[in-house]
């Protein structure tokens, strides 16, 4: 059972280039790949009348943000060099910025350099995977930007992160690193900071649903809490299918996360999940 007192304590508001957006209710992330090899083929993007479509149909669809990421970080990715992900990334940005200006764009970039530049071009969120563990000048970049800052917990690098996922305790060790993380960010001067507990990413399936069991205390840090399990392999691998297939088992996850406190569910189907999101609410509006 989520404790109330503790959940009404979390900082909801987030400034993002400007605007105040509030997280009082349950918002939408959509996830727009402009990659050639991201896990969901459905996600990935890689010319801009693609990527404008994409971005209309999200926005329609009642996506609060858009997250757009040029470096796939599925486990055993490619690694790409920092040009080559802000020469797939920054267009996409300006163009989606020039032709919705009224969009909110996170970008998912664990490169300090390619988080200003798509900062200049008009993104508003930074959302890090490596919570600033594998760019030493990401903080402080982030600080001096002040721009809202999705902390994600990983260990290891996309290439070398399954064979990290060993632990004793995976909620304790998750929640130590945002402790120490958060500490960090705050002594900068970052205001707005969002959790993510790093589903999959270094971690099994059987941590990750333990991680979902417990994450209503996440809720002690008063900080807004992401969750990105959009047809993953912890959906699909228990049920023997495949990333297309998983979109019924995201809801269901989707729904269990609400009830634990979720703010920002991360998806790539917009419409199923703002439709999770209303019936949640209607369901504990009584």
């Amino acid at each position: 059972m989520m404790d109330k007192d503790t959940f009404f304590k979390k900082k909801l508001t987030l400034n993002a280039g400007g605007k105040l957006l509030t997280l009082k209710s349950p918002a939408v992330m959509g996830i727009i790949n402009i990659t050639p090899d991201s896990f969901f083929a459905g996600s990935r993007k890689t010319n801009t009348p693609d990527i404008l479509q994409q971005a209309e149909n999200m926005l329609t669809s009642g996506a609060t943000f858009l997250d757009l990421g040029a470096y796939s970080s599925r486990p055993g990715a490619v690694d790409i060099s920092a040009e080559e992900e802000t020469e797939r990334l920054i267009p996409a940005v300006a163009a989606i910025t020039n032709a919705f200006p009224e969009a909110v764009i996170s970008v998912d970039t664990f490169r300090a350099s390619v988080a200003e530049a798509a900062v200049k071009a008009g993104a508003h969120i930074i959302n890090d995977i490596s919570g600033g563990t594998l760019d030493a000048d990401m903080f402080a970049t982030v600080a001096r930007l002040q721009v809202p800052y999705i902390l994600m917990h990983m260990k290891g690098t996309p290439q070398t992160m399954v064979q990290q996922a060993q632990y004793d305790d995976v909620f304790a060790e998750v929640f130590d690193y945002f402790v120490q993380k958060i500490y960090q960010l705050k002594q900068l001067g970052v205001h707005d900071i969002i959790l993510d507990p790093g589903f999959g990413f270094a971690k099994t399936a059987e941590h990750s649903y333990a991680l979902i069991n417990r994450m209503q205390e996440f809720n002690r840090l008063q900080l807004s809490v992401l969750v990105g399990i959009s047809r993953k392999r912890m959906i699909y691998g228990m049920l023997g299918t495949k990333a297309e297939d998983a979109l019924n088992g995201t809801t269901v996850l989707n729904t269990i996360a609400l009830t634990k406190g979720a703010d920002i569910l991360r998806v790539h189907d917009i419409k199923e999940a703002v439709e999770a999101v209303k019936i949640w609410q209607a369901s504990t509006a009584q």
